[in-house]
């Protein structure tokens, strides 16, 4: 259906793509992956024709077709109502609808048999594409894509980026192409959102290339995965947690053969520099020289797995309650956002705060913050300093200066060594560091910001879609960071792999309050599940949230006294073998030092193998106490 053969782009001198090749197949889920930069977008717009390629080619039968939803649309304005707008992808039922009224209209003023025989057939092939059920049919996608009925009619100016980015993909969906190609679709979604198109593009019966730094959404939709890497397209026939461990493995099946090759390569080049000079060897110098020259080389593996080595520290430590929010309301004009709400942030807690948009999070953030006015009681804890994240904050990154210049505006107490530590975590290494905030991408200006929150030293953070254009091994690095992050957070993200990786507890607002689940993403996923297998339906009220967080409490609670009691009981027992192993320790040393064992080589050999022996298991010992030390302090 579509072929990619031996293509090859270069951008600016660099290549993009060299010789690479890649088959579509109808009703292919294909997930296009690799670091930003790499070429994802690009091989799109290869694609569907905006870019040429230097080399090689793209064909595709004749009768496909491509719809393209990239982030570019989210400047598209229009006066029509959305409506309207997702309804031009109706093309050709919008076409005969045209030519059934212009043939009616004729009809009334020059009626003929020619005519009832040509709206006939306009009629009838109508009614075979649907195009009696085009209304229902474009309502019910914007509908799924989060619209409400009343906004239907609205003009397309007067929504936001993100939501005219859903109506160009409704319009995409209506078009039924037959190779969907979506640039980062889940951009701007919220998890109901994104979990409606999950389902929409499984039953969609046509290919589908998707590229998404959501790995839970690749998983749920993508039956294969290509990766873009070393100017390669690479298949692999799974999804995105099939291509980790595939990839583990090629990985390691390639680092074995590149050794070996490697050690071959050595030896021939030894025996080659040896003998080159002996007329007796040259036969075999010349046939080894020629061996090294036909030699397929293979490639070291280049790992993508950037690991974090600093430590996030905070000078001051907070009490135990950081924040109480107590009856707090907040309205814009008739519509409520909270009303008499109260929630408390302990000391540890790390909170995602999730849901559909629309319902507030991103105001509670700025209430939490202090920014936005609201009436009720906002208390801040003891010793509490906090740091906000949210994306408008890269608009406030100074240009003009470097990377390195912007951290120590944040601490300026660091040195250059441990700012440069900082951007290392965050995959600026070497000459980069001293790059003009104004010629970095999105992506790159969002890790920017995001290392300068993780260093300001506050014990309190607040993160706004912290994910939003960074690419997997960015948005991986950041769970590293927040989990080696010793202070207290709230997060408000629709990465469900994020939010799980991150988050001891959820918060949701429904029906205008703050509600609670004391536990991690996925403990509140089967909590609702189970909720809705036995038929409830309806949300959890404030009062079963509180019962289901007094239940994990006391659970808790019992088990965490039962842990305790059988912890101590084996560090008693470990502190009385310590004390048992150092009397032998001494004993034996005592015995060292005695004229009848240093003299004696049998019995100096033989109270030395006790000695080592005591020692190890003194050792030993004292490891499994130090981890069951650390075990009851937890």
């Amino acid at each position: 259906m579509l072929t990619i053969h031996n293509l090859s782009f270069y951008f600016g001198g660099r290549a993009i793509f060299e010789d690479a090749s890649l088959q579509v197949k109808p009703k292919d889920k294909i997930g296009l992956i690799g670091l930003n930069g790499k070429g994802k977008s690009t091989l799109l717009k290869l694609i569907v024709g905006e870019y040429q390629p230097d080399a090689g080619s793209i064909s595709k039968a004749g009768d496909v077709t491509f719809g393209f939803l990239n982030q570019d649309l989210l400047s598209y304005e229009s006066e029509e109502s959305i409506l309207l707008v997702a309804m031009q992808g109706f093309g050709r039922e919008l076409e005969l609808q045209g030519q059934i009224d212009e043939t009616l209209h004729e009809m009334e003023v020059n009626y003929s048999d020619k005519l009832v025989e040509k709206l006939g057939d306009l009629q009838e092939e109508f009614d075979i594409l649907g195009g009696y059920t085009i209304h229902a049919r474009a309502e019910a996608i914007l509908e799924g894509l989060g619209f409400k009925t009343a906004e239907l009619n609205k003009p397309l100016k007067e929504f936001s980026g993100g939501w005219r980015m859903r109506v160009m993909l409704a319009k995409l969906l209506l078009q039924k192409p037959s190779v969907l190609l979506l640039d980062e679709p889940t951009n701007h979604l919220d998890l109901p959102t994104i979990e409606w198109i999950e389902k929409y593009i499984l039953n969609y019966e046509n290919a589908v290339v998707v590229v998404s730094h959501d790995r839970a959404f690749l998983d749920n939709v993508t039956t294969s995965t290509v990766e873009v890497s070393q100017a390669k397209l690479i298949p692999y026939p799974g999804n995105y947690s099939f291509f980790l461990e595939e990839k583990e493995l090629r990985n390691e099946i390639q680092q074995g053969a590149y050794e070996n090759q490697q050690s071959q390569i050595r030896q021939t080049e030894r025996f080659i520099e040896r003998f080159k000079a002996k007329a007796t060897k040259s036969r075999q110098v010349q046939s080894r020289v020629k061996a090294l020259a036909r030699m397929d080389v293979i490639d070291e593996v280049l790992s993508d797995d950037a690991k974090v080595h600093f430590r996030f520290k905070f000078g001051t430590q907070p009490g135990r309650h950081v924040m109480r929010l107590d009856d707090i309301s907040k309205s814009y004009g008739d519509k409520v956002i909270l009303k008499n709400t109260t929630a408390h942030i302990e000391r540890g807690d790390k909170i995602a705060l999730i849901g559909a948009n629309g319902k507030g999070k991103s105001t509670l953030l700025r209430i939490i913050a202090g920014t936005e006015e609201h009436d009720g009681k906002r208390i801040l804890g003891h010793n509490v300093n906090f740091s906000f994240y949210a994306q408008h904050q890269l608009e406030s990154l100074h240009v003009n200066e470097s990377m390195l210049e912007e951290l120590k505006y944040a601490d300026p107490s660091k040195s250059e060594t441990e700012l440069r530590s900082v951007l290392g975590c965050f995959l600026f290494g070497g000459e980069d560091v001293f790059k003009k905030i104004k010629v970095l991408s999105g992506g790159e200006k969002s890790r920017v910001a995001l290392a300068k929150v993780l260093i300001s030293e506050a014990n309190f953070l607040l993160l706004d879609e912290p994910t939003n254009h960074l690419d997997m091994q960015s948005v991986n690095i950041l769970v590293q960071a927040l989990g080696q992050y010793e202070g207290t957070y709230v997060v408000v993200s629709h990465d469900r792999h994020f939010v799980s990786q991150v988050a001891n507890k959820i918060w949701y607002i429904d029906e205008n309050e703050i509600k609670v689940y004391p536990g991690t993403l996925a403990e509140y996923n089967q909590w609702i599940a189970e909720r809705e297998a036995n038929g409830i339906v309806s949300e959890p009220t404030a009062t079963e949230i509180k019962s289901e967080l007094s239940k994990k409490k006391s659970s808790h609670r019992d088990k965490s006294k039962d842990d305790i009691k059988k912890i101590e009981k084996e560090v008693e027992a470990l502190e009385e073998k310590i004390e048992s192993l150092e009397l032998q320790k001494k004993k034996i040393e005592a015995n060292l030092a005695t004229k009848d064992v240093f003299s004696n080589p049998d019995k100096l050999a033989q109270e030395n193998k006790k000695y080592d022996k005591v020692k190890f298991n003194l050792k030993q010992t004292n490891e499994n106490w130090e981890a069951k030390m650390l075990e009851l302090e937890d």
